[in-house]
């Protein structure tokens, strides 16, 4: 009998699942339904087309596109063969897309359906000349391919490149490996915790973004479970309460804003949630009146997640019994660390700071990243050699082991879930001809947790118009990275060595919060 626990390459779940549950559904999208039986036969042929098109192991592919099944099938049929797959996010600009496409050396990039003008968009704009193709192709390629034997991908190659913004300005791949992505679940077996445990009849709803670890994460969790993935191409409303009442959906990860979409929808009163056992939620705690109204509506159990791209998704975690809708000091934290997870608070100089005391939180576990791709020096900057990596946030542990963030040490802003890095705003509005220097941060928003504010200085004689500004900004970066407001000030407050303090710029929107993280 083969304890699943055991298994951590997608080749090995795959093929475990084809035969111990060959016609269970593995992957829905709208009406289409694949078994893992056909999940099995149509990942191999994807790991055979790769290998005839001249791919090896190692080599690159890129998805640039919503979720969807076919990106699931190329992925997972890609991994099995140790083939990279970095998904790339479609509310990117197709300047960013080619950034990443040209960071990758991509191969292949593969287009998902309604994103036929990919090739126009990426024209001129890349230094090699990868084979694009698109949703119908690919779909045509898979069904026409013959399976062939491959060599399967070993627990310690990548098969995941996911893009986390960078305080450069340029996103960095965060290369993720099988054992990243599964070796973790091991350590939560022999635990008598209900959250953990997986029934037969559930399913797993995929409604983030692929190109983010919490939508990709979603599909892998469904799939090292044997259970139906539930594939909404983009979030919305509807497709949620759909996948609840008539797919069985028993738990998603979503971001809190998009809880609140959920409850503010007319429909959302009217759903059955009977089948609905846990909420997980992260990129932002929730706030406590919001927690409220989801545990009247929903009647599940809510889980806050922490982790970052670079600890490949969770590595701590508020569970449900922390989780008082009356309000309590956990309320506020993170939860503690997974099985099989550690996590220290360091001073500047490296060493453990007293219980209670503020420091950079560091982590490290089996699900750390094997590096930054191509980028050895960012790589040494956030892992040590022993294996812990600097997660940029600064927090303090409490006597019961619970992780609580104070602050972020980096000054990223996340507005839905999105990671937003003021310094890639900033470059897209240097240039302005009216702005002379300008300091992005983050501001309080109900709806979205932060969003962005440009703080603009004008040049000598000139008179900035915000919504100018932000119509600049738009055209250079993505719609959600671009401020939605504008403050004009004489001139930014800096240090004695020039730095601007961003937090003095800050404190005045974030007055009343218990900290600068909302």
């Amino acid at each position: 009998m083969v304890d699943i626990t055991d298994l951590v390459t997608f080749d090995e779940f795959i093929t475990h699942w084809a035969a111990d549950r060959p016609d269970r559904i593995a992957m829905r999208e709208e009406d289409r339904v694949f078994s893992y039986a056909e999940l099995e036969g149509r990942t191999a042929r994807v790991a055979t087309a790769l290998a005839e098109a001249g791919l090896e192991k190692g080599d690159r592919i890129a998805w640039i596109g919503k979720n969807s099944d076919l990106y699931f099938t190329l992925f997972f049929g890609a991994a099995r063969a140790g083939i990279v797959m970095a998904p790339i996010g479609w509310r990117l600009s197709p300047t960013e897309w080619a950034f990443i496409v040209n960071d990758t050396k991509a191969k292949i990039v593969f287009t998902g359906p309604g994103f036929d003008a990919v090739a126009d968009q990426l024209a001129g704009k890349l230094d090699h000349a990868p084979r694009i193709v698109g949703a119908d192709a690919a779909r045509a390629l898979i069904d026409a391919t013959p399976r062939a034997a491959f060599a399967p991908s070993g627990p310690d190659d990548a098969v995941l490149q996911l893009y986390t913004s960078g305080t450069t300005g340029h996103p960095k791949g965060a290369v993720l490996s099988n054992r990243n992505l599964f070796a973790l679940r091991k350590n939560s077996a022999d635990l008598d915790l209900p959250y953990t445990e997986w029934e037969d009849d559930e399913a797993v709803l995929v409604a983030m973004p692929c190109a983010h670890i919490g939508g990709t994460g979603l599909g892998i969790m469904a799939l090292a479970a044997g259970l139906p993935g539930v594939i909404l191409a983009e979030f919305n409303p509807d497709g949620v309460f759909d996948a609840v009442e008539q797919h069985g959906v028993t738990r998603f990860f979503i971001v809190p804003a998009a809880l609140q979409m959920l409850l503010m929808h007319p429909r959302c009163a009217s759903v059955d949630y009977s089948r609905l056992k846990y909420i997980l939620y992260g990129a932002a705690p929730i706030p406590l009146e919001l927690l409220r109204q989801c545990i009247r509506m929903f009647g599940a159990e809510f889980i806050q997640a922490y982790g970052m791209t670079e600890t490949t998704g969770t590595i701590c975690m508020l569970p449900p019994e922390d989780h008082d809708p009356e309000g309590n000091e956990r309320m506020r934290s993170a939860g503690k660390p997974l099985p099989g997870v550690e996590i220290r608070i360091v001073g500047a100089d490296g060493r453990d700071v007293p219980t209670g005391e503020v420091g950079e939180v560091v982590t490290r576990s089996s699900n750390n990243m094997l590096g930054y791709w191509n980028l050895p020096e960012a790589t040494a900057k956030t892992m040590t050699d022993d294996g812990w990596i600097h997660t940029g946030d600064a927090g303090y542990m409490d006597a019961d082991g619970y992780l609580y963030i104070h602050d972020r040490v980096k000054d990223m802003i996340i507005t839905g879930g999105e990671n937003v890095y003021p310094a890639e705003v900033e470059s897209a509005i240097y240039g302005h001809p009216a702005v002379q220097e300008v300091a992005v941060i983050g501001v309080p928003d109900a709806k979205w947790g932060e969003t962005v504010k440009a703080v603009c200085v004008p040049k000598p004689g000139m008179t900035i118009d915000g919504a100018d500004v932000i119509a600049w900004a738009r055209e250079r970066i993505a719609t959600f990275k671009a401020p939605r407001s504008i403050d004009v000030i004489e001139a930014l407050p800096r240090n004695a060595s020039g730095k601007i303090l961003r937090k003095d710029l800050r404190a005045p929107y974030w007055e009343g919060y218990d900290r600068m993280v909302n």
